[in-house]
């Protein structure tokens, strides 16, 4: 840790590690510097990554015209943390939306894709006609789901509060709707087994739908009637998700955590030059080894002893652990044994992104939608793929198109163990039964992500509950991240603000 001026006044000085460089502990670093630069209370702040950059899973690269993003393309506005952290450090002229034409998905069936009814939200249609149509579907699935219609709610009690989402769906709208349509879209977003994704902690509302309504599809139908445009509130969607909530930067997703990390320095260098001159550090190439209680020794004490992997001893005031759950429980093993048995019960799925670039003219598909999910029934090595460059503007030269293919995730973990070359045969094999390409891509782009998508089993929220329970009762330490509330670009800052604000009010 650099080292300290002495104060000028008699304000305490905090001393604040953020053990974790993502967009989490970016986020937690920032806040806490504004309130700090707000309230005049002065703290000496270190962000530590063991990686040889900062923002974590957010990485965007420019290759031959083409913007490659590793992680994350877009962000929903819907969920207010990261709208209103973007307008803050002042970027946003350089937000963007998704194509105003071909906003839709497709659904794989039987090796064609087929679109999403119009006002299909996940797991229930919201319109009618466009759902009877489908071929998603075939005509004893859709009875099947019409019968949500008529179903009684679940009775709940204490100790059945929550369960799968597969249960959910085969109770109201039955198997086909779970294997054709909600284990794809869902596995989508959270690379997950339905048959052990916690409802109560992914989709909440759907619960609430059948509490309020009884039936899922006169629930979404009533917030279609009452939104007559659409759920977004514009005429110009068409199926499955609300695309005109998703935002990305011109330039990829990489110039959030950039422009974090410039503005964490600035806001650092006008706190050093006031009464209290604390300093803002931020590390890379820094693994913390163990976290220890600090012995007071009378008077002000620092609470932490961190130690790096380079043996390096630090001492902290406050704590925010902002890392994966497995690594927090190792690091906090000693600390509190049942906070960090709570946090070991949290699983990981790996997955792996794939960016393949082509000329427009290989492609015989017109790609007239943002991309496609495929149901596991299907037997293939696809997950998803995103049409990138139909998505997004500016994603790929003229004439040309970015793909996005994503494999792996919990029903299929065995694919990461394959080595780089029979990953992409088995991707470019289904593209090719798919959207009928032959012609090898232009350059192909592989990142695994071991271990990146904490899932949320049946149980979660209670675990999370317990979890903040036991941090209630330290003090000093926080922790965020995606393991907990969220596992999107919102969530992990709300979270990263949320630990930050705890911190800087101990």
């Amino acid at each position: 840790m650099t080292g300290h001026r002495t104060p000028k006044t008699d304000i305490q000085m905090k001393r604040v590690v953020i053990i974790g460089g993502g967009i989490t502990g970016l986020a937690a670093a920032h806040r806490l510097l504004e309130r700090s630069l707000e309230s005049g209370k002065q703290i000496d702040l270190t962000v530590l990554e063991a990686g040889n950059r900062v923002g974590g899973i957010v990485q965007t690269r420019e290759r031959d015209g083409f913007l490659l993003e590793s992680g994350p393309d877009s962000f929903i506005s819907e969920k207010p943390a990261a709208l209103a952290l973007v307008k803050r450090i002042g970027l946003e002229s350089h937000l963007i939306e998704t194509n105003k034409d071909n906003r839709r998905s497709f659904i794989v069936r039987q090796g064609r894709l087929l679109p999403v009814p119009e006002g299909f939200q996940l797991l229930a249609p919201s319109r009618w006609w466009p759902f009877v149509k489908s071929d998603i579907f075939s005509l004893s699935g859709k009875a099947r789901m019409a019968l949500d219609l008529v179903l009684p709610r679940r009775s709940l009690n204490g100790n059945n509060s929550d369960e799968s989402l597969a249960e959910f769906v085969r109770r109201r709208l039955g198997t086909e709707a779970l294997e054709r349509m909600a284990q794809p879209m869902v596995g989508g977003i959270y690379t997950a087994d339905p048959e052990r994704l916690s409802l109560q902690a992914t989709m909440p509302r759907f619960l609430e739908m059948e509490r309020d309504r009884r039936s899922l599809i006169r629930a979404l139908r009533k917030q279609n009637r009452q939104k007559v445009s659409d759920l977004s509130g514009t005429s110009s969607e068409t199926s499955g998700a609300r695309y005109s909530l998703f935002l990305s930067f011109d330039r990829g997703m990489q110039v959030l955590t950039d422009t974090l990390e410039k503005t964490i320095s600035s806001l650092g260098s006008q706190l050093s030059t006031g009464m209290a001159s604390g300093q803002t550090t931020i590390r890379v190439n820094t693994a913390i080894d163990s976290i220890a209680p600090e012995e007071s020794v009378g008077g002000h004490s620092p609470r932490w002893k961190l130690t790096t992997s380079g043996n390096e001893t630090l001492l902290a005031d406050a704590i925010c652990v902002a890392l994966p759950a497995y690594i927090s429980s190792r690091l906090l093993g000693t600390v509190d044994p049942q906070l960090a048995a709570e946090l070991a019960q949290i699983s990981y799925a790996s997955s792996a992104t794939i960016n393949l670039s082509f000329k427009r003219d290989d492609i015989p598909h017109p790609l007239d939608g943002f991309g496609f999910v495929v149901p596991f029934i299907e037997k293939r090595s696809l997950i998803a793929c995103t049409f990138s460059s139909v998505k997004f503007a500016d994603r790929a030269p003229a004439g040309h198109v970015l793909l996005r293919a994503f494999v792996g995730g919990a029903l299929q973990p065995e694919l990461l163990a394959l080595d780089e070359d029979e990953l992409l045969g088995r991707v470019l094999g289904d593209l090719r039964d798919l959207l009928g390409i032959e012609k090898a891509p232009l350059f192909t782009e592989v990142t695994k992500w071991e271990r990146s998508m904490p899932q949320y089993h049946v149980g979660h929220v209670a675990r999370v509950q317990r979890i903040d329970a036991r941090l209630a009762s330290v003090p000093g330490l926080a922790l965020a991240g995606n393991a907990y509330s969220g596992l999107g670009i919102a969530d992990c800052i709300r979270s990263g603000e949320a630990a930050a604000d705890r911190i800087y009010e101990d």
